[in-house]
């Protein structure tokens, strides 16, 4: 399981398994090169789908969201559409991955989970949005959730001889 300096005890294991799975997209978009980890599947409208590297600078965008504009109430800078038209070298989103992961770890240190959110945005009003916490366990969904569809979109670009 991944370290979880700062996190309280009670509260490691989700947090380790957030990180876990972030650390598998990071570890996917990690193994292409520029071309495959920037490319979307030909079948279907590939204008609707994302690449690897579009779906690892979502989650990065989203984690800090959740973590810092919502739990902590300390907003952060983001473009939710420009995250799903993102093409960039795979060291820039590892470097972006490396930041966010530091960050959403200070985050979640500097948040009490049993909390209400300080600032849940407007329409969100969810039984997660109760604390911080549920907050959190969204994050994790959500994580599983890009996870997924990269594995898909990799499994699709690479082909049947992967």
């Amino acid at each position: 399981m991944p370290a979880t300096d700062g996190v309280p005890h009670d509260d490691e294991v989700l947090v380790a398994f957030i990180l876990t799975k972030f650390d598998e997209l990071v570890e996917l978009v990690a193994s292409g090169d520029d071309a495959t980890a920037n490319a979307v599947p030909a079948a279907g409208r590939p204008e609707t789908m994302n690449s690897p590297i579009q779906l690892l600078v979502h989650v990065c965008g989203m984690m800090r969201r959740w973590s810092c504009s919502v739990n902590r109430g300390l907003p952060v800078p983001r473009d939710r559409d420009a995250e799903f038209t993102a093409r960039m070298p795979v060291a820039d989103a590892l470097a972006l991955a490396s930041h966010t992961r530091a960050d959403f770890l200070d985050d979640v240190a500097a948040t009490d989970l049993d909390a209400a959110p300080a600032a849940v945005p407007a329409g969100r009003d969810h039984p997660w949005t109760a604390s911080c916490r549920g907050v959190l366990l969204h994050v994790f969904e959500e994580v599983c959730q890009h996870l997924g569809h990269a594995e898909i979109t990799r499994d699709v670009v690479d082909g049947p001889g992967r």
